[in-house]
């Protein structure tokens, strides 16, 4: 009996190039897995909102201790 791989440790590829004019060539390669975009998500949801509470708090006037 064959056992498939649970379906988030199956690894993705993706490729991308892009070339801007005749002197500059970019390539990039990825692999990862459901699991790790997954992870990666969060992590960038996580930075986003502590940003904007870092932006807020930026803003507020800030208040000197009375003593």
């Amino acid at each position: 009996m064959t056992t498939q791989p649970h379906f988030l440790s199956v690894p993705q590829r993706a490729e991308a190039s892009l070339r801007l004019g005749r002197g500059v060539q970019l390539r990039a390669r990825v692999e990862t897995t459901p699991a790790g975009l997954l992870a990666i998500g969060g992590l960038v949801a996580a930075i986003l909102l502590s940003t904007a509470r870092i932006v807020e708090a930026a803003r507020r006037p800030r208040q000197l201790p009375r003593g």
